[in-house]
């Protein structure tokens, strides 16, 4: 933001600042002065008070204002050359080759054939862990809304539910068994 423009913002909400406080004045003074003097009188009280509050104001605002700095100029300093000039660069040893290259020494040993075993075949079909996520023992959308039913016709009453920390045990047990 340019200073010129800085400078008309501050005088510009400073102004502002000095008319509510004129109009401020103006209305205490007119309420204060009503009872006493005419109408005509105390609007004209009123309007001189609230321009001489609004100038005092002005005033004192650009007498508190931030005094304005003058900055030297400042000039960007010249930078050494250095001396080593091989040192940034790359030389012909630091570049790779364009082409990745399997050797031998990469390959698998492809004398035994590679043996894939479906381990959660093996698993016996009561087994808690693979029917997580099995679809045949999934509830249908009947035996969830029965579920959902009997649920919210006991009502607050404590509902004991089995403890299967040990069959959720026996189950990893026998995943890992199956995993060696």
């Amino acid at each position: 933001m340019s200073t010129v423009l800085n400078d008309r913002i501050q005088a510009a909400v400073d102004h502002a600042a000095s008319a509510l406080f004129g109009g401020a004045v103006a209305y205490a003074v007119f309420a204060l002065s009503g009872a006493v003097l005419l109408s005509a009188q105390a609007s004209i009280l009123a309007g001189g008070a609230g321009a001489l509050s609004f100038l005092l104001c002005v005033r004192r605002l650009k007498a508190l204002a931030a005094p304005k700095h003058a900055f030297a100029s400042f000039e960007a300093p010249e930078f050494d050359q250095f001396e080593d000039e091989d040192e940034l660069l790359l030389t012909e040893a630091d570049k790779i080759s364009d082409e990745l290259v399997l050797t031998e020494s990469d390959r698998l040993d492809t004398s035994e054939p590679l043996v894939l075993d479906d381990i959660l075949a093996k698993i016996g079909p009561d087994s808690r862990v693979v029917r997580l996520f099995d679809r045949k023992s999934m509830p249908t959308p009947g035996q969830l809304q029965s579920r959902i039913d009997s649920h919210l016709c006991q009502g607050t009453a404590e509902i004991a539910t089995p403890d299967a920390s040990q069959a959720l045990s026996d189950a990893l047990a026998e995943l890992r068994r199956s995993l060696r």
